[in-house]
């Protein structure tokens, strides 16, 4: 839907939602999705909000309460009851989401609501999810799956299927357990169709399978589905039992939530924000790598004091400080975010040593050549052959050492648990420029001689 047809539709809702007139507004939104139907809830008011979920079939009001912003969704659900909150959205979504929205609560509300949801099933399910953290597998998975057991025949396996998969959106795997819910291997729909109803299943399914355990993290599983090309992923408990799975969808939020934490990281914003945060939120996140940033520009500037004779002596030298230090921030900014990506997604390869190795290789080459082009152009500018092998000489060096510092400071914040994303922003810009002039002043005493 485009952003004209939005405009004609926020118009149409306004005067129908102004006039409390449930039909014209179901008339409006009824061939609208339920992500579509949330996106609206930008321009209206909560008690506007209200009106419009009230004019939603259960099932839809769920989903819409859902796909509200994490803010926005709190808000809405401090105007409702807990009784409303349980009918209307809880009982209505897969565990692991109700056990999403629930988590958003405040404690005492969390007890209202469980105790308010119909089916007890559905709601220990629920509460044996909320114990996990949610940035482990346990907190992802959801509970609604389909399993078979090893000892029935495929007509029993079929018929108990068709009660597992009654209250599913979508059945994306068949697991096989034994008679203690240990995972054994995956069943598919070929094998149903083609053996006999006496079969057992234990004769049909396939021992082999991906599975990951409730402890987890939530990355390594975006990891996991993505190399494997899976649907879905079974989640097992320490003793192997089943206890739950995953499915792409879930990741893909995984793998936004990384990128947008990633990518702030990396501008120097060190929590999770957005434009809708208070200025307060905003001004804590984003001022300490201000500071780091000017602290760097502070220590630049008094290499450069120290170094005002020099340039004095050779003015030429002040006219390619800016190129150094913004050529040893990029080289250090490109070699850290490879570095980086590679951690992000698993596939590092290789020992310290060796990474380094390319890296530096790497750095030598670029270096060798950026000099060459800047001695040629310094040289045929200025005349200055000396200054001109000064020059050219420090940016060889400089963006060899930038592509080490790159390399190597991701590597060890990962190791020491700490996200190497944050290596990526100011830290290794701010480091290199610091580190570039340095470098670029140490060759020019030694080559010059002032």
């Amino acid at each position: 839907m485009n952003e004209i047809n939005f405009k004609e539709i926020r118009n149409q809702l306004a005067f129908t939602i102004a006039e409390r007139n449930p039909r014209a507004t179901v008339e409006i939104i009824k061939d609208l999705h339920n992500a579509d139907i949330a996106e609206l809830f930008e321009d209206l008011e909560v008690d506007e909000q209200l009106f419009l979920l009230s004019t939603l079939e259960n099932e839809d009001f769920a989903a819409v309460v859902f796909e509200l912003e994490e803010e926005d969704r709190k808000k809405l659900l401090q105007n409702l009851s807990s009784k409303q909150i349980a009918e209307h959205v809880i009982n209505e979504l897969e565990t692991d989401d109700a056990a999403d929205v629930i988590a958003e609560l405040s404690d005492e509300q969390k007890i209202e609501v469980i105790s308010e949801i119909d089916d007890e099933e559905h709601a220990r399910d629920i509460v044996e999810l909320l114990r996990y953290d949610e940035d482990t597998a346990g907190g992802l998975m959801g509970k609604e799956l389909v399993k078979v057991n090893q000892n029935w025949s495929v007509i029993t396996a079929v018929r108990e299927m068709r009660k597992q998969a009654e209250f599913m959106e979508e059945v994306y795997s068949i697991y096989v357990v034994d008679d203690h819910d240990k995972l054994l291997g995956t069943l598919s729909l070929k094998s149903l169709l083609t053996t006999s109803s006496n079969t057992r299943i234990s004769d049909v399914y396939n021992p082999k399978f991906y599975a990951v355990s409730v402890t987890d993290s939530a990355e390594s599983v975006a990891i996991d589905i993505q190399k494997y090309d899976l649907f879905e992923m079974p989640v097992i408990d320490e003793l192997g039992r089943l206890v739950g799975h995953i499915t792409v969808d879930d990741v893909l939020d995984v793998i936004r939530e990384q990128t947008d934490r990633d990518y702030q990281l990396a501008s120097g914003i060190s929590e999770d924000v957005d434009m809708h945060d208070s200025l307060w939120h905003l001004t804590k996140a984003r001022l300490p790598w201000l500071l780091i940033g000017v602290a760097g520009s502070l220590v630049s500037s008094r290499i450069l004091d120290g170094n005002l004779g020099a340039m004095e002596k050779i003015p030429m030298l002040i006219l390619f400080i800016p190129l150094i230090a913004a050529t040893a921030g990029n080289m250090g900014v490109q070699s850290s975010a490879i570095v980086v990506q590679a951690l992000a997604q698993g596939n590092m390869r290789g020992t310290l040593w060796q990474n380094l190795g390319k890296e530096v290789s790497m750095g030598m080459i670029s270096g060798f050549a950026l000099s060459i082009l800047l001695f040629a152009f310094s040289y045929f500018l200025y005349g200055d052959f000396m200054a001109g092998l000064t020059i050219s000489i420090s940016l060889f060096a400089v963006v060899l050492v930038a592509a080490i510092v790159g390399t190597t400071i991701p590597l060890i914040l990962s190791k020491r648990g700490i996200d190497p994303a944050i290596a990526t922003g100011p830290f290794i810009t701010t480091s290199n420029d610091v580190i570039g002039i340095s470098i670029y002043f140490l060759v020019a005493r030694l080559i010059l001689g002032i």
